[in-house]
């Protein structure tokens, strides 16, 4: 309790029943203990004590002016704040301290109800975190393939850090309990970090399926066909085997063999003392084919890659849906407990 401020008043009111006024105001200053769980859906319940410290009860009597009912209306009227706060409640209470008449002495308890106002909490931290964590769950709609959906979860998860700590001001710092919307604002960084590592993982093993030894059985079984049907990525099906073409250089080296037989030694000895030069380059033209077929095949992908990028993509869509039922159940019950909190107030 400061020093009383106010103005003095040196009126005494005197009435012909003999009943005397001295409406000395009084600037008092107190504090109150803060229950921030629920913010800013709080409603803060306060007392203020009036007695006497000197004088017992044969001295001094305590007694209300008005009853509780009216001066919470004239309060109401009289109240001049800053929009935050609005008064719920007041009631009074008038207690008798003590065992015996000469050590006894009055107290007169007023509780004060007032309540938070959130609609600038919700409107500065609430809707856009809500608006930002649905942005990173539609960011799974970008092509798991392409890097571009990393840097965008990346960018958005240090977008949203600048917001935490633009933003830190409007949260308490009184109280030894967390508040429940520090608990939702956390658990919307974590799920955009958990979400950009994810990102990652998924990048790298797409990225990288190629130069990956084949998935071992207990992956096909459990990812491929048993997840991916979950999930509506079922395993694609079995590739027919492979057929053996034969080199067309060798075939043609056969057939021209077959016609030399035929034909006698005299064509026969005429293939063998063919051009040099002409030899190389047939045998040229059958590695650049092999070649060629190489590079077809390392561009499309031998069965290993696939598989690995069959198993990226299926735990990617299973990773989407469990974000979506995290999300879901976690805002549901932190919104289940601050409604059934605020009703039992």
């Amino acid at each position: 309790m400061e020093k009383n401020t106010a103005p003095e008043v040196p009126y005494t009111y005197l009435q012909y029943e003999g009943l005397v006024l001295d409406e000395q105001p009084v600037r008092v200053v107190s504090s109150c203990r803060l229950d921030i769980y629920l913010f800013p859906f709080d409603i803060q319940n306060c007392s203020f004590t009036f007695n006497s410290y000197i004088y017992d009860i044969n001295a001094i009597q305590l007694d209300p002016f008005n009853s509780a009912e009216d001066l919470l209306k004239a309060s109401k009227q009289a109240m001049v704040t800053m929009g935050e706060w609005e008064l719920v409640g007041l009631t009074s209470e008038l207690k008798t301290i003590g065992s015996t008449n000469e050590f006894a002495y009055q107290e007169l308890r007023y509780y004060i109800s007032v309540r938070r106002q959130p609609v600038m909490y919700v409107l500065n931290l609430l809707i856009p975190s809500c608006f930002l964590i649905t942005v990173d769950l539609f960011s799974f709609v970008l092509p798991a393939k392409s890097i571009d959906r990393s840097l965008f979860k990346m960018t958005l998860v240090l977008g949203y850090t600048v917001f935490l700590l633009s933003t830190n001001d409007l949260l308490p710092i009184t109280g030894n309990t967390i508040p429940l919307i520090n608990v939702f604002l956390s658990l919307c960084l974590s799920m955009m970090v958990t979400s950009l590592l994810e990102t990652i993982f998924i990048t790298n093993l797409l990225q990288g399926s190629a130069h990956y030894t084949p998935p071992p059985r207990w992956i096909r079984v459990l990812v491929l066909h048993i997840l991916g049907r979950l999930v509506g990525l079922p395993p694609k099906p079995a590739q027919q085997e492979d057929t053996v073409i034969q080199n067309p250089v060798a075939q043609e080296l056969n057939d021209f063999s077959q016609v030399a037989k035929e034909n006698g030694t005299s064509e026969h000895k005429e293939q063998l003392n063919e051009d040099k030069s002409v030899q190389v380059l047939r045998d040229l033209s059958g590695d650049l084919q092999a070649i060629h077929r190489q590079v077809i095949l390392q561009l499309k992908g031998g069965p290993s890659s696939e598989d690995w990028i069959q198993v990226g993509l299926i735990i990617d869509r299973l990773l989407f849906i469990l974000y979506i039922v995290f999300i879901t159940v976690s805002f549901i019950t932190i919104i289940i407990i601050w409604v059934n909190s605020y009703n039992n107030i």
